[in-house]
């Protein structure tokens, strides 16, 4: 297949955030790169997308029946879409005018880099959502920065694991090498973990990540996944009581799914510790805090999908 050199595709999915989506939208018409394809993934209401069919010189709008969350989304948008470059994007993100322009910039330093992130703020513009995505010893994805005040600490480019799902910057070619039945994001996840798992692929395969402070963008985490929790102080810090039961075990699966897919014998022996105090403490967790989700992750594992 012939792809459209120069040209940024970005695929953006929404479910029924209409704020937020428009904020999105805009922050792309407002992009001093002018060389884009934009696909827009209704997985909400029919007509949620009627009046944004306009203003991009190159636009595709599918509309789904049934929430198809993120991976197959992003798989959807892939797949129709022509550029050189995919940017695949949360419909809370907001991108600063140069972002797209500053990860195109950064591409051609070589053909390996396959994977480009910005520096990633929250909606208070202060403090950081991800400068980077590594791949943790307790096989967790750890977003450099996360949570911490952006006092430019992270202004420095260079070389990382992989990039956020939230604002994922990526070359075609490195999307095509990767592809696999699964699809570029592997469907199974939904969301979570998905990142992190095309990242681990793409660095078996050789391929590089990139990470330029220049281009800057801003995410509200967790928008459309959160619920109320109530429980101790000291729980609240962790992003993983705010999710619903079921995503909690979407979760959960992912991890092992990502662990068993991509990682060695001797990476798993290496770190064990790390993976086994990670694994102590979130089921401590669940069996202190949310006991009837004990059941339901085990019963969930049996019944991997």
């Amino acid at each position: 297949m012939e792809y459209c050199r120069g040209i940024v595709s970005v695929v953006v999915a929404t479910f029924n955030q209409k704020k937020s989506f428009e904020k999105c939208i805009c922050s792309l018409h407002n992009q001093r790169y002018s060389c884009l394809e934009v696909v827009l993934i209704n997985n909400g209401e029919e007509d949620f997308l009627k009046n944004i069919n306009s203003g991009f010189s190159l636009l595709k709008v599918i509309n789904n029946k049934k929430n198809l969350f993120f991976s197959q989304s992003q798989n959807q948008g892939i797949k129709v879409s022509r550029g050189e470059f995919v940017l695949c994007l949360n419909d809370d993100v907001v991108l600063e005018d140069n972002f797209i322009d500053e990860l195109v910039k950064i591409v051609s330093l070589n053909e390996r880099i396959g994977m480009v992130s910005g520096k990633i703020l929250r909606m208070d513009k202060i403090t950081i959502d991800s400068a980077g995505l590594f791949l943790g010893k307790s096989r967790k994805p750890v977003e450099r920065g996360f949570n911490q005040k952006d006092i430019g600490q992270y202004n420095k480019e260079g070389y990382i694991f992989g990039v956020s799902g939230a604002v994922a910057f990526y070359r075609r070619t490195m999307l095509e090498d990767i592809r696999d039945e699964s699809g570029y994001f592997d469907e199974r996840y939904g969301m979570f973990y998905e990142d992190l798992d095309l990242a681990w692929r793409a660095s078996k395969k050789g391929w590089r990540g990139y990470y330029n402070p220049k281009a800057v963008a801003y995410h509200e985490r967790g928008a459309s996944a959160k619920t109320f929790f109530s429980g101790p102080w000291f729980l609240r810090k962790y992003s993983f009581v705010y999710l619903n039961d079921a995503i909690k075990i979407r979760l959960i699966k992912n991890r092992y799914l990502t662990i068993i897919k991509n990682d060695s014998f001797w990476g798993i022996i290496f770190n064990l510790p790390f993976i086994l105090a990670y694994e102590i403490k979130l089921y401590i967790c669940i069996v202190l805090f949310f006991p009837k989700l004990f059941k339901q992750i085990c019963k969930g594992l049996l019944n991997r999908c």
